[in-house]
Order: C-alpha cells, then structure tokens, then sequence
C-alpha cells in the first residue's frame, strides 16, 4: 500500500491563510501524496504564489455557476491517474503527520473501497457540537457492509468527503460521485459501494481538526438540502432511514447535557434540533413545496438556479 500513488483533492473556494496551513501539514505527512488538485472557484479569489512555494499543487478554476458538490468532484477524479484518492474539504486541517498514513491503511482490506477519517472540534467549538463531534465520530475504528445494515441503518453509508480515500479502480468500476447533486455525494457513493458488496472503514486513528457552530436557521438550510438529497436517491436512502438515529442523537445529547451540569443549554439545544428536523422533513417533500420557498429553504441556491434535476 505504500508503493501506492495517493492524489489528494480539494475544492477551494476564497481560501485563506488557513488553506497554506492545510497544504504545508499535507507536505509533512509520514506518506507521501503525489499531488494536490484543487478545484478552485473564481480564479479572483486564488493565491498564485501557494502553487510556487507547494510545487504539488495542480491547481484549476472554475465559475461559482459551475460549482456542484458532486459535479466538480467527479470531474476532479477524472483528472486523477492516482491509485487512491483523498477528499478534503478547504477547512478540514490534518492534526497529525500520520493523517494520509492512518486514512489509507483500511484500504490494504480487499473488499473495502474507502475509508473516512474522524473530525475532531476546534478550538472555537461549542459544547453542544464537541458532543455531536464525539458522537459522529468516536475513538474506536470500525468496518461497515451490507451485513450491518440491522444494526447500524443510515449509519452504514455513512462517508464524509471532509477526509476521506477511495480506491480509484473501483471509483471508476462503479460511476463515482453523481454528476449533479444538492449535498451528500460522499455517502450517495457509500451507498453505491455498500449495495456492490463493498465495506466502508472508518479510521478513527486518521485525524483532521474540522466542526462548525452552525446557528439554527443555517442547520435548518443544510438539513433542507441533507433531505432532499434523500429524496432525490430512494434506490440509497429508502433501505435505512435517517430517523432513528437521528433521535439517538437527540436523546444522547439531552443525558449528556443533564450529567455534566450543562441544562441551561437544553432550550437552546431543543430550538436546533427542531430547525434540523423542520429543514431535513421540508427536504424530503421539497417537490410538494412551491420553487419561492425551495429557494428560501436551501442553503445550496446556485443549485436550483442552474437548472436542478426534479
């Protein structure tokens, strides 16, 4: 595995100085990565001088109008001649030298075909999403396929293009990401490769520093456009539903808060997971809803605007 060729991609958008501090921890790793392709959107908003002083960097532009989060990713894959490629996105920063190292290893595993790395909070993370962090991604790594769905459900497709690697030969074997999708092209593929025979490995041992404080209308936009990513691929979602775990979440969360002396934030926390519900149920029905109010609802607006799939 380590003779293998490893592309990493990353779709970039106005990056700033954090993005020369994710590219200078990329060419520190422990395993060595042939190229980082970025695909850049606006060329205004690059910085010239990254691909001189980080001669890896194999940068191309696009308009904002072209964007997809499927779209552009694949498109990026078909400029890959790599053995394995690695996914990040612009804000998701390797917190060791061992991140390519660690993320790879699961793939030596025949029948897996990506692995995903654990997200742990930075340092301006609240105490609610520390949590979710934790829950999303614990500290014990774990193999998924076909045979699990029982007992994980939703959580067997589970793959974020935050970090994550994937064996190039079978990427192509099976169509890669969706040409055009909202959000969720990571585990619209895991799912793909779940229902081919093949397993997901999450290396918990790979690790990037990545959260967000999202407030509550912003988690109402991005579960909009979680649902309606759901809705738009029944033949994936429709054999495990996103809603028990989602309440083990929610319940999870509530005790966690309780025990560690932390109820002044139950209301706040009850208001947020109302507004993921509301947007992530609003989603899943969006083609009952009138185009206006889709609009309104989704965080992703470029995608209707340029003529979204019904």
């Amino acid at each position: 595995m380590d003779k293998k060729l490893i592309d990493v991609i990353i779709p970039a958008y106005r990056p700033g100085s954090g993005f020369q501090n994710l590219l200078k921890r990329l060419e520190r790793q422990s395993l060595p990565v042939r190229r980082v392709l970025v695909m850049n959107t606006e060329e205004k908003f690059w910085d010239f001088r990254w691909e001189k002083e980080f001669p890896f960097v194999e940068v191309h532009h696009l308009k904002k109008a072209e964007f997809d989060h499927g779209g552009t990713r694949k498109k990026a894959a078909e400029l890959s001649g790599a053995d394995i490629m690695v996914f990040m996105t612009q804000d998701a920063l390797p917190a060791d030298e061992n991140l390519i190292e660690n993320l790879t290893a699961p793939l030596k595993a025949p029948g897996t075909a990506a692995a995903y790395a654990r997200q742990l909070p930075n340092a301006s993370c609240g105490f609610v999403e520390r949590y979710t962090r934790s829950f999303n991604y614990p500290e014990q790594s774990s193999v998924k396929s076909a045979a699990d769905l029982p007992v994980y459900g939703i959580k067997t497709f589970f793959c974020s293009n935050v970090c994550a690697a994937y064996k190039k030969e079978i990427y192509d074997r099976l169509g890669g990401f969706t040409e055009r999708t909202i959000f969720n092209e990571d585990m619209i593929y895991a799912g793909k490769l779940i229902q081919n025979g093949y397993s997901i490995a999450y290396a918990a041992d790979a690790k990037v520093i990545h959260s967000h404080n999202y407030s509550c209308m912003q988690q109402f936009h991005r579960n909009f456009d979680l649902g309606v990513s759901q809705a738009q691929y029944p033949e994936i979602f429709q054999t495990a539903s996103s809603e028990g775990e989602g309440i083990r979440l929610v319940k999870d969360t509530f005790h966690y808060l309780c025990r560690n002396g932390k109820k002044r934030l139950i209301p706040w926390f009850v208001l947020q997971s109302a507004c993921k519900y509301a947007g992530y149920l609003a989603g899943k029905h969006y083609r009952r809803l009138p185009k206006r109010v889709v609009l309104w609802c989704s965080m992703n607006k470029d995608y209707w605007k340029n003529g979204a799939a019904s």
